[in-house]
């Protein structure tokens, strides 16, 4: 049985005034061309408005039939000022390009003697982000689809970062929207990767918390990659090696997870007003590494939107899925997982319904984990005691949170932003946030502050008379 969810709006409690650093967020500014233009309120946007009329961003052409991929309708509307405005959501599908040398079918560029980057769209599409700019509910929806995701294209099985490079932008298009039930992309927006080190540079940097010490050589590409963990200060260069990192137990997983950490302290400093002023340079930097179907009106409406959506509002997913880790696979895939995708899509993009029956109706069955970002141990035992009190029964302990946070996090890994405000409710403290960037066993991830240990700062955690919660 299969019907329309009505899914609550503004669930997650009201945060505190007091100001926070976020742990990182994604690659690109949301895609560098498309949300790098967030920065700003209407008056960017004029800014905007002016200096790419000058700098067109379409690089590449589409056919008659594969524009009809893309939504024809007006997504735009002209209010205050004459500026455009977003008058309905609109989805806009956002791939990075790393393209190599050896990777030219032709050698256009001289021979330097190991693969290098080249400025290109023709390639596998190294990070694939499907956004939603939604002025109805006022959020801004980011969803990622790791590059090794199972797809089918052009009728054969594949990895999906291969639709670019076997018929670009319109056939990345078709077979997204088939994997995501049908949902409609109406724009598309290339980068390519070298962009990234050259806004970061524009910018001045950005700072980012390095989960963990990333080492690794390819002398092929002459990249060299040795950041150490920390909070780090990275240039363009060591955010591109940052983001291409990749050689961990999580491979690729473990790169969308970080890119989403990247994200948050980008856009974070991307909307800082020093920054506004910036932004015709960094435009006139960046637009021929930037191949979009979007006019400039309808960029100008898209970072106006953005610059006003609240942190809280953002809401960062990953594709559900799984490793094919079971022996019948000879290519390593991840899995899409279609009934838990059938859900996210009727929730987040309006497409579809939710069915009920693959729906947790009572939350004290989610699967929570829980990662201590303190050096008390202690802390996380409290933790768990203090949720079995409470009725929760499907709790772990992860592994240690290498940053070391304020305020706890309560991460909607799966998007499950109602299971989590509820179990904020129960705690009585904690941040709501809809990203991936937990343990990936879990429904929820609980990243333990400081304000958790100095509320229970002993192993005495008091009984809380708790009635289980239910959904409905």
């Amino acid at each position: 049985m299969s019907v329309k969810k009505s899914h609550p709006k503004n669930l997650s409690p009201k945060k505190s005034p007091t100001k926070k650093k976020p742990k990182g967020v994604s690659w690109m500014l949301l895609g560098l061309g498309l949300t790098s233009v967030s920065f700003a309120s209407a008056a960017t946007g004029a800014f905007l408005a002016v200096s790419l009329s000058a700098t067109p961003l379409k690089q590449g052409s589409l056919t008659a039939e594969e524009a009809k991929v893309f939504s024809k309708d007006d997504a735009i509307a002209y209010k205050s000022l004459r500026l455009p405005e977003l008058n309905r959501p609109v989805n806009v599908l956002v791939l990075g390009t790393k393209v190599l040398t050896s990777d030219l079918e032709e050698k256009v560029t001289e021979d330097v003697g190991y693969h290098a980057l080249v400025n290109s769209f023709k390639g596998l599409s190294d990070t694939m982000l499907l956004l939603r700019f939604d002025p109805l509910d006022k959020k801004l929806t980011v969803l990622s689809i790791p590059r090794d995701t199972q797809a089918t294209i052009n009728e054969k099985i594949k990895k999906i970062n291969e639709a670019n490079y076997d018929g670009g932008p319109a056939l990345t298009a078709e077979v997204v929207s088939e994997l995501l039930e049908g949902v409609p992309i109406d724009r598309y927006v290339r980068v390519n990767v070298q962009a990234v080190e050259k806004v970061i540079d524009a910018l001045g940097g950005v700072k980012v918390y390095v989960p963990k010490d990333m080492k690794y050589k390819d002398d092929s590409q002459h990249l060299y990659i040795d950041l150490k963990q920390g909070e780090q200060h990275l240039d363009g260069t060591k955010s591109v090696e940052f983001l291409r990192f990749r050689y961990d137990q999580y491979g690729d997983i473990g790169r969308v997870q970080r890119q989403q950490m990247f994200m948050r302290a980008l856009v974070e400093q991307a909307l800082k007003p020093q920054t506004l002023l910036k932004m015709p340079e960094i435009f006139s930097i960046i637009s021929a590494y930037i191949d979009t179907n979007l006019s400039v009106e309808e960029l100008v409406a898209l970072s106006g939107f953005a610059s006003q959506t609240k942190r809280s509002n953002v809401q960062m997913l990953m594709l559900p899925g799984q490793f094919s880790g079971d022996g019948r696979h000879e290519i390593s895939y991840w899995l899409p997982n279609h009934n838990q995708i059938q859900n996210m899509v009727a929730t987040y993009f309006d497409q579809g319904q939710v069915n009920i029956e693959l729906e947790e109706t009572d939350a004290t069955r989610l699967r929570i984990a829980i990662q201590n970002s303190t050096e008390d141990p202690e802390v996380a035992r409290n933790m768990v005691r203090y949720l079995r009190e409470a009725g929760y029964r499907r709790i772990f302990i992860s592994d240690q949170w290498s940053e070391p946070v304020q305020t706890t996090r309560i991460l909607a890994q799966n998007g499950d932003d109602l299971g989590a405000a509820n179990l904020r409710a129960d705690l009585g403290m904690g941040e709501v946030l809809v990203e991936s960037t937990g343990n990936l066993a879990s429904d929820i991830t609980i990243v333990l502050g400081k304000d958790w240990q100095q509320k229970y700062p002993s192993s005495s955690v008091p009984f809380k008379e708790t009635s289980r919660r239910t959904r409905y």
